[in-house]
């Protein structure tokens, strides 16, 4: 079975059409999205300023998000294809500002290339991982391998085998809820910042998940899963591209 991507189609109609000037070019290929439901009181504390959970019916949601990023690029630069491609499996809640921008916050993003996580913590302020990593395809399942090395804690893991079914035609409200996601919250510099992306829509797949054993959500100071997740997705990728960030009010940073 192959899940090579179809052509592109165009951005879902709540996506920014476009972004100003590119920050960052990427691909990400061969996501899997697995997500628990979570009370909004337990990730209040856990988000950046300005923002508070985003919810449907009255939950929201912690994501492990295992994927390949590729050839990551800088201000329309071409991307790099050793140091900008790499396994990347992140830990990820749900957010809206006062602008009613919905969001991304990261609680956790492990990589297997050292610089490119130097760059993302010292950067952006996030908190990128240095991790022994592999993403394999075998057959018909796929499965996603990390090891933490730098900062830690040392040795947390993930181990995740899902095997990709039908295509799913139309996203139900959770599924677009869990996956349309049009930038991040976050603090630039010391100061909040929402940054914007823009791909097209997502081919999703429904995921079987064939095995899941993984520390990272506790790692990341969330409470430890408890039973099988709300949703299993799977997708072939998108090309994305991020703009710059943009203050809470509203206004570019210089």
């Amino acid at each position: 079975m192959s899940f090579s991507p179809r052509p592109p189609d165009p951005v879902t109609p709540d996506a920014p059409v476009t972004v100003p000037r590119p920050l960052i070019t990427q691909q990400w290929l061969d996501l899997t999205f697995i997500h628990w439901a979570v009370d909004p009181a337990v990730v209040v504390p856990l988000l950046p300023a300005g923002t508070t959970p985003d919810t449907l019916d009255g939950s929201t949601f912690v994501g492990l998000v295992a994927f390949r990023m590729h050839r990551v690029g800088w201000l329309r630069l071409p991307g790099v294809p050793y140091l900008g491609t790499f396994p990347e499996t992140n830990v990820r809640l749900y957010s809206v500002d006062a602008q009613g921008r919905r969001g991304v916050v990261f609680r956790s993003l492990d990589a297997s290339r050292l610089v490119p996580v130097l760059m993302g913590r010292a950067g952006f302020g996030l908190p990128y991982v240095w991790s022994r990593m592999t993403v394999r395809t075998e057959g018909p399942t796929v499965t996603y391998e990390s090891t933490r090395r730098w900062p830690g804690p040392r040795g947390a893991h993930s181990r995740i085998v899902v095997r990709p079914g039908p295509r799913v035609v139309e996203p139900t409200e959770l599924e677009h809820f869990l996956t349309a996601r049009w930038g991040m919250h976050t603090a630039f510099f010391g100061a909040p910042a929402y940054l914007p992306n823009v791909h097209p829509r997502w081919p999703l797949y429904e995921a079987e998940l064939i095995e899941c054993e993984e520390d990272l959500v506790a790692a990341a100071g969330l409470p430890a899963p408890d039973g099988d997740p709300i949703s299993v997705l799977y997708s072939p990728g998108v090309p994305v591209r991020f703009g710059r960030p943009v203050r809470p009010a509203g206004i570019p940073t210089p």
